[in-house]
């Protein structure tokens, strides 16, 4: 444009600056996402272990409810068929409770090992 006539208008390039605007953003997309992952992934992980403390709060008490319901069963029944199956409720009881608990020893003390899809022992 040196050589150009002083009463001539200079030309803008409008698709260099779009393309230019769509970099910067693109680039500044890029830096912030991964704290907003981190932060997104630090509460969602903070969320999960309050509903499953929830979780397994309900199922403790329940667990004792009904397995209370089912010894009293046990214990003041005449027929042996509703002590058969009060005692098999009561296995299942047990079993779907022991089930929750260690889901939760293995979310708590198993998975640090692996964390990053690497053995960290």
């Amino acid at each position: 444009m040196k050589n150009a006539p002083p009463d001539t208008k200079r030309h803008v390039n409008y698709g260099r600056c779009l393309y230019a605007a769509f970099l910067a953003v693109t680039v500044l997309c890029g830096y912030t996402q991964p704290v907003f992952a981190a932060t997104i992934w630090t509460k969602a992980n903070e969320i999960m272990k309050d509903v499953y403390n929830q979780i397994i709060l309900i199922s403790t008490i329940a667990a004792v409810v009904t397995a209370s319901v089912a010894l009293l069963m046990m214990n003041f029944s005449k027929s042996g068929k509703t002590v058969d199956e009060s005692r098999a409720w009561l296995k299942r009881i047990v079993i779907t409770w022991a089930i929750l608990n260690g889901l939760g020893f293995i979310m708590a003390y198993i998975t640090p090992f692996f964390a990053g899809g690497k053995w960290n022992g």
